[in-house]
């Protein structure tokens, strides 16, 4: 007679998680493609939301350690259902952007009313490794005592490990050159309010909840759009930087185009979130550095300095803003309650 634990059941091929740190390999079992990859490993405390996280461009060249114990029960959406805007209803972009997944338990059955195929079959599908049977929690531990660590994920590792292993570090690639646009493109054609967005790595959901619930005009560029020169000749009366993975100094061109904004005599409202916010930081002439371990889940508490409310909010970033080198008539907007680090810049007089 089967029981409840046939889900959770041991099966897959050996793989390991090495770290960086020549701590010993991390034993488990596969249950994603056959692959090996290298990437930064992070976690996130969120406790649902695969589909979103895993789709999510600001994870790219990240091996995501998922803390909730629990992952792959309902499965995963159907990747062909697209809104009226063409994207998929289901995900946060195209494609899975993270190395590597590092799970506690994988459930090998799945069930939901929207599932069309399993997580498993959905890393294969995408040559993604995927690796069960994982302490995570004294992994997570482990990452918030000595910071974020470079890692590999290998399945069907060899039977002794080479004198000399490398690691890849993501961080030191222009990642937001990998996921950005190639093309631009409008949203919301029929409605007034023009706003270009600099996608350096923009969630499909932010495009949505531009377009449907605020009834703006979007405009996607890419992350190197030239706004001075504006050879699209793209009408607008705003501008919003978006999310986006990796080091926000790797995008010299997109702090050009924020900084001739910047100084337009008429100042136009310039809105900065995750990336974007460290964006709008580096063109104000403030610095910005890598975080010990980065603020990564659904469920970061974030401060309104201006009135002291507190907010939870869903964070995905490794480097942040350094609040005491913003220039005069620049302060702090949000910071966040669990770390303390800056979440958001305004200036003091003008609409940014």
């Amino acid at each position: 007679m089967s029981t409840g634990f046939d889900a959770l059941e041991s099966r897959g091929e050996v793989a390991q998680l090495i770290l960086a740190d020549g701590s010993p390999p991390i034993q488990g079992r596969s249950f994603g493609a056959a692959a090996a990859v290298s990437g930064e490993v992070v976690f996130n405390t969120g406790m649902v939301g695969y589909p979103e996280a895993l789709t999510d461009p600001s994870y790219r060249g990240q091996i995501l350690v998922l803390t909730f114990p629990l992952i792959g029960n309902y499965g995963v959406p159907d990747e062909s259902i697209r809104d009226e805007y063409d994207l998929p209803t289901y995900f946060e972009s195209n494609e899975i952007h993270i190395a590597g997944l590092v799970v506690s338990s994988y459930s090998w059955e799945h069930s939901h009313w929207a599932a069309h195929k399993s997580l498993a079959k959905w890393l294969k599908d995408n040559n993604v490794p995927g690796i069960y049977g994982v302490d995570t929690r004294a992994l997570t531990k482990k990452i918030r005592e000595v910071g974020a660590l470079l890692g590999n994920l290998v399945v069907n590792p060899p039977q002794s490990l080479p004198p000399t292993i490398e690691f890849s570090d993501p961080n030191k690639r222009n990642l937001v050159a990998e996921v950005s646009t190639k093309t631009v493109k409008v949203y919301g054609e029929n409605n007034t309010t023009n706003i270009i967005a600099y996608d350096c790595g923009m969630k499909f959901n932010i495009i949505r909840y531009f377009v449907d619930t605020h009834k703006v005009r979007l405009t996607v560029v890419p992350f190197d759009y030239d706004l001075e020169a504006n050879p699209s000749n793209i009408p607008w009366e705003g501008l919003f930087l978006s999310n986006g993975p990796g080091d926000p100094t790797m995008c010299p061109q997109t702090i050009k185009s924020i900084q001739y904004a910047l100084e337009l005599e008429t100042p136009r409202p310039i809105f900065g979130i995750c990336l974007g916010n460290q964006l709008l930081a580096l063109a104000s002439g403030a610095k910005t550095y890598k975080m010990k371990y980065g603020n990564r889940g659904m469920n970061q508490p974030c401060v309104d300095l201006r009135s002291g409310r507190c907010y939870i909010t869903p964070q995905n970033h490794g480097f942040a803003v350094d609040s005491s080198s913003l220039p005069p008539m620049w302060k702090p907007l949000f910071i966040n309650a669990n770390d303390l680090t800056n979440e958001g810049i305004v200036h003091t007089d003008k609409p940014f």
